[in-house]
């Protein structure tokens, strides 16, 4: 693993159960660091599942806590039930409360302003979208706005994905919904424009939950009927989305040491598959060895056509 430069900031992706692939690689970093990362990193940023484990850095937590965080409440979370048998017939597929029992457990009622205070200068992100503002919200501690907020809602908002949880508050839902998925670009900008750490004596880690294969093979869309088309849809919005974050960082931000990760899962994932601890902890295996061996994610490669026209290939 390359040196890290001065200044370390690290985002999150979400997807639900599979944050067990990122602590479980963020656990074998704390150990070749032989440091809990809470200590390196500087600012976190995170979206749903991105958003607890962002939240639980900030609170001090190790990795390898966090990782055993998920596999003791994914069960609990995602229990099935009478909801689960009747979706989508139902308004949400999970009720919240065994959630929130678990992120009190870690984070009690600590408020955002008492966040800044604790964890001594470390900046944190978190995302939600507003659906009666119709915008996207950037949860921060130092922020006025949200100084009496309780992380644990400022979580529970991130993580409240679509049909899955009830909305937060009435009005926020999971930050998942627009275009920060994946946050890394929120953090190239937080680390400059806010802290106004200088890219160049930066390192920004961006670790994804794992990429599932593609659902349709070719000529197997001619066949699919309107309601068909709502998974590979929603699909083709999010890998376009992260595509999108991960080239303007590459761009706008060229002397920033930007280390994106990202593990191929052999078979789709659903976010809310309990059932697949073993299997996740072995992509977080597999992820966390890419991290040590540096082996980033390129970025979508475009190039220009006469006339200063750029395009992806």
């Amino acid at each position: 693993m390359r040196p890290l430069r001065k200044n370390v900031a690290i985002s999150i992706d979400g997807g639900g159960i599979k944050g067990i692939v990122v602590t479980r690689a963020l656990a074998i970093v704390e150990s070749y660091l032989r440091q809990p990362l809470h200590r390196v990193v500087g600012l976190a940023t995170g979206t749903s599942t991105g958003a607890i484990i962002s939240a639980a850095l900030a609170m001090g937590l190790t990795a390898q806590q966090m990782y055993e965080l998920y596999v003791a409440m994914g069960s609990a979370v995602f229990r099935k039930s009478w909801r689960t048998r009747l979706w989508p017939l139902v308004r949400f597929k999970y009720p919240l409360e065994p959630l929130e029992g678990a992120l009190q457990r870690v984070v009690g009622d600590i408020t955002m302003a008492e966040l800044w205070t604790r964890s001594k200068g470390m900046d944190l992100v978190i995302t939600a979208f507003d659906l009666v503002e119709n915008r996207t919200r950037f949860f921060k501690p130092w922020k006025a706005e949200y100084a009496r907020l309780p992380l644990r809602t400022a979580v529970l908002a991130s993580c409240a994905v679509p049909t899955y949880f009830p909305v937060v508050a009435g009005r926020f839902v999971d930050g998942g919904v627009g275009s920060y998925g994946n946050p890394c670009y929120l953090a190239a900008f937080e680390l400059q424009e806010v802290l106004h750490w200088h890219p160049a004596e930066t390192t920004l880690i961006s670790v994804g939950t794992g990429r599932a294969p593609s659902a349709l093979s070719e000529g197997e869309a001619d066949r699919l009927w309107p309601w068909d088309w709502i998974g590979p849809a929603l699909g083709a919005f999010q890998h376009s989305a992260d595509d999108q974050q991960v080239h303007l960082v590459d761009t706008f931000y060229d002397q920033l040491d930007f280390r994106r990760f990202q593990v191929d899962l052999r078979a789709p994932i659903d976010m809310d598959d309990a059932t697949q601890v073993q299997l996740l902890t072995q992509y977080g295996d597999e992820l966390g060895r890419k991290i040590l061996a540096d082996e980033v994610e390129r970025p979508v490669e475009f190039r220009s056509l006469p006339g200063g026209v750029r395009y992806g290939v």
